[in-house]
């Protein structure tokens, strides 16, 4: 998919696409790993996130949730995607590493992200 003159790679999983927000961050900054970590701490993201796990995933772990939405606004808080996957069973969201790696959502958190 290109957007404004920018490659933003899809990835296809079963009914739902996830946009690589690697690459929509890469468009703003040259630190893309940054600006999605500042991304997740932000409560407004993790209300969103949960809200959205909560409606879509019978296996969220709400009570992790929990535990960063408490957190976000702290100075010491960091959270990457793969942190919040692993922690709270999240399927909103995909992090692969490696040559082709990044950081995936679904489209709805996707275009959330992008706003």
């Amino acid at each position: 998919m290109k957007v404004k003159d920018t490659e933003i790679t899809l990835i296809s999983q079963e009914t739902d696409d996830y946009l690589s927000i690697t690459d929509i961050a890469k468009y703003k900054s040259d630190d893309a790993n940054a600006v999605i970590g500042n991304w997740m701490r932000n409560l407004n993201t993790l209300e969103f996130l949960g809200i959205w796990e909560s409606l879509y995933n019978t296996n969220f772990k709400p009570l992790e949730f929990k535990g960063f939405r408490k957190q976000s606004g702290l100075n010491v808080f960091t959270l990457s995607p793969k942190k919040w996957i692993d922690k709270t069973s999240a399927i909103g969201i995909i992090s692969k590493s490696g040559r082709y790696g990044g950081t995936y959502p679904h489209k709805d958190i996707a275009f959330k992200f992008a706003s």
